[in-house]
This record gives C-alpha cells, sequence and structure tokens, in this order.
C-alpha cells in the first residue's frame, strides 16, 4: 500500500471517529424559563384578633418549565405596590408544594415584618419566583392584595414594693401575641416582695393572689419565690400564674467599678420581647465579660458587637456612663456612651 491510500484511510477513520463524538455528546441548555400561575383565594384581607389561628389566605401555582427536568427551587415574593419589589419579602416553599396558606397570626407577622401601616390599608403586590440557580429566575403573574397588620403585642404592671408602688414606673410583662398569656423577668431585692398586677399604669383596676395560683380582683399581694431574676407568667384568661428561678446575667471586669473580676453588675431583663440584658452605668478604661449566674463556666466576650462563649475581653478606653445591651441568644452587644 503507498503512502498516498495510507494517508487516505487515516482521513477516513478520523473523520468517522470525529462525527462518532459528535454524536455521542449530548448538551443541555436551560432555555428562557415559563413561569407558573400564581392565584390568590382573597384580594382582601381583614385581620382581628378573632382570626389569628383561622387560614385568611392560600396561594396556588403551577409549575413552572425551562426545557428541561430541572431543579426548581419557588418561592413567594412579597412586596408594596409600587416599589417594585424592592425590598421584597420571599418565603421559600417546601419542595414539591403547590400551596401556601396562612392563619391570620402568620399572616399579619409577615405584614408587620414589612413595616406596613397599622392605621391604614396598604396594597400588597404577590408573585412566585421560579429559580434555578441564583442568577437564572423567572417571575410570575402578580396578585394583590389590599390588607393591614393589626398591633397585638400588649402588657400589663408589677407595681410592687421592689419600685415604691407606683404604677406609672413599674416594670411589665409582655404578650407578644395579644393573647392573654404575659411574661416576663423581674427582680426582686428579697425573697416575698410583695406586688400586684395593673391593665393599665394606674390603680383603677388591679389584680391579686387569689390563692393557689389564680389571680383575682379582690386578692391579696403577689409574693416574690425569691430574691432576684424571677420568671413571671400571669395567664388572664384562665387567671392562673406561676413563677420560677430565672437566670441572671452581669457584667464582670476592671472597666466596671467595685468590681475588679471578682463582683458581678447584675443586669436588667427588658421585657418587650426582644431578649436583651440591659446595664446603664459608669465604666473606667479597662476590659469586662458577661457572665451568666456568676460563673465562669458561662461567660460571653467578643468584639465588634459579636459574642462568642469564653470569648475575648472587651475593653473600655474612655470613662464615662454608658448603656451596655446584651442578646445572649442572638450573641451580640452594643455599648454607648450617654
Amino acid at each position: 500500500m503507498n503512502l498516498i491510500n495510507r494517508l487516505l484511510i487515516l482521513f477516513c477513520l478520523s473523520s468517522l471517529m470525529f462525527t462518532s463524538c459528535e454524536k455521542d455528546e449530548v448538551k443541555t441548555i436551560a432555555k428562557d424559563g415559563q413561569s407558573g400561575n400564581l392565584t390568590s383565594s382573597a384580594t382582601s384581607v381583614a385581620l382581628s384578633k378573632a382570626t389569628l389561628n383561622d387560614k385568611v389566605i392560600e396561594f396556588n401555582h403551577t409549575l413552572s418549565d425551562f426545557g428541561y427536568n430541572a431543579g426548581i427551587t419557588y418561592s413567594l415574593q412579597f412586596g408594596l405596590k409600587g416599589t417594585n419589589f424592592t425590598p421584597a419579602r420571599e418565603v421559600v416553599l417546601e419542595n414539591g408544594v403547590t400551596t401556601k396558606s396562612y392563619t391570620g397570626l402568620e399572616l399579619n407577622n409577615l405584614l408587620s415584618a414589612m413595616n406596613l401601616s397599622f392605621d391604614e390599608n396598604s396594597d400588597v403586590e404577590v408573585r412566585l419566583k421560579s429559580a434555578i440557580s441564583n442568577s437564572v429566575a423567572v417571575y410570575s403573574n402578580v396578585v394583590n392584595i389590599n390588607t393591614k397588620p393589626i398591633p397585638l403585642t400588649s402588657w400589663i404592671y408589677l407595681p410592687g414594693a421592689y419600685q415604691g408602688w407606683n404604677p406609672a414606673t413599674a416594670d411589665s410583662l409582655i404578650s407578644p401575641t395579644g393573647n392573654g398569656i404575659y411574661t416576663g423577668i423581674l427582680r426582686f431585692p428579697a425573697k416575698d416582695s410583695e406586688f400586684k398586677i395593673t391593665p393599665a399604669k394606674n390603680w383603677n383596676v388591679n389584680y391579686g393572689d387569689g390563692g393557689n395560683g389564680t389571680i383575682s380582683p379582690t386578692g391579696g399581694n403577689f409574693k416574690s419565690i425569691a430574691e432576684g431574676t424571677v420568671l413571671i407568667t400571669m395567664d388572664m384568661n384562665s387567671n392562673t400564674w406561676t413563677m420560677e428561678t430565672a437566670a441572671t446575667w452581669g457584667m464582670i471586669g476592671d472597666a466596671v467599678p467595685n468590681s475588679n473580676w471578682s463582683v458581678d453588675a447584675d443586669m436588667k431583663f427588658v421585657n418587650d420581647g426582644a431578649g436583651n440584658w440591659v446595664l446603664q452605668t459608669v465604666l473606667n478604661p479597662g476590659k469586662f465579660k458577661f457572665r451568666r449566674n456568676h460563673d465562669w463556666g458561662n461567660n460571653l466576650g467578643g468584639s465588634g458587637g459579636t459574642l462568642t462563649l469564653g470569648g475575648a475581653d472587651i475593653a473600655i478606653t474612655e470613662t464615662g456612663n454608658y448603656t451596655v445591651t446584651m442578646d445572649p441568644t442572638a450573641l451580640t452587644y452594643t455599648i454607648v456612651k450617654n
């Protein structure tokens, strides 16, 4: 076989192999997606305390299509009308679920998180987002809801011997959903420290201990079960109450006057639902940490507003009166000079 024939055979074999490779390769390219359709069971929702546990609205959507069997993440986006969903409140839907319903409480929490007015209705737009990556998504038609959140948080007040029996300055218990069950942590100077309940910051109406864990408008004074921090729950629906000792947080270090790393300056729990402990105090140049129950086994330190268990000492560089706030759940703190 001469050279030319050999070259022709090699060329044919190469062409055949190239053609075979091209046929074996199957490429999948995402085309422009087609969004599913979104519908809602209502266009107007009037929220009230009576509907908090009821289903008040339901959203349904059909499936979206990207031209192949894609892994699609579905979510609902909520935005104030006219803002073009900037910012958007996004709720990711469970895999395979095409229906999302809201109770009155769930919808109210969502609307409140959007900082909508409590005084007048707002037009809220809702759309379906279908995404196959962080950069590839399609959006459905927009459905509109006319509604407004209702303020749910309510308080009762506990004037007593610990603060001079003054309802105007008494500490409070909070009911975050306004369901009549109030909780909070109070600090008492002594066991059996006496107090009462008032629904307002005056003596017009007050409640006391009716005996056997009950609340009565003719009851005597409640008495703290211990000195220090006490967790109190008052159920104004069943007119019952409970108390139990609670953990306390304090500040310790050479930045804290009269502490010298041996004595804690106890902080006060703020009964506003945010979970913060606060202390307004003079601080000196030096360092400090937070401790739970005056125990080095549970100490928090850190920097830049972030806390970690056993973290670094927190530095104070200038003498002054400060308000120190810390959240042992979120592991955050702030130091503000007054």
